[in-house]
């Protein structure tokens, strides 16, 4: 049976591409395996899949980057303390979602993802500045938030032209 990209939609593969993640670092951890080491490498993006998507490939690349860090990361050291702890591991959890979100404003085209991915990246900057305080640790330095949508250069090239057509100047 062959599939075609119309037949599999992206955020069913990235749902089940999760969970077997999520799946492999709890039998991970259940196995007594407590290093970074005890997670096998995360990857959507082989040769098989750059051959048959190769627009998607820049994507695909920086989301199993962004999946491996925040799986490596999520392996902690137990301090005894809970809250601490869950911070530890929450904090690469929602760094890994602002990442997966940055590739897609940097890949998607879909105006109503991208807004999304947006909405991503500020509620999980929140959440961990809120974690960290809730915990007693400093918050990193401020830095921008990379939510600002670049227009395409057809849509630049589109209102130029309607601009010009109307008599307003550049």
């Amino acid at each position: 049976m062959s599939l075609s990209r119309a037949s599999i939609s992206s955020p069913a593969v990235l749902t089940c591409v999760a969970a077997v993640a999520v799946a492999g670092f709890l039998i991970g951890a259940r196995s007594g395996f407590g290093s970074a080491a005890a997670i096998s490498p995360f990857t959507i993006c082989s040769s098989t899949t750059e051959a048959e998507f190769p627009a998607e490939t820049p994507f695909l690349r920086e989301n199993d980057a962004a999946m491996n860090k925040m799986m490596s990361g999520m392996v902690i050291t137990p301090t005894g303390d809970v809250d601490r702890d869950f911070v530890s591991i929450m904090v690469p959890h929602h760094q890994g979602a602002i990442e997966m979100a940055e590739a897609v404003l940097r890949n998607g085209h879909n105006e109503q993802i991208r807004r999304l991915a947006q909405e991503v990246i500020v509620t999980q900057q929140q959440e961990i500045a809120a974690m960290r305080l809730a915990v007693g640790d400093p918050l990193p330095p401020s830095i921008p938030s990379p939510t600002q949508v670049v227009p395409s250069r057809g849509l630049l090239a589109s209102a130029l032209a309607f601009f010009r057509s109307t008599g307003v100047s550049q």
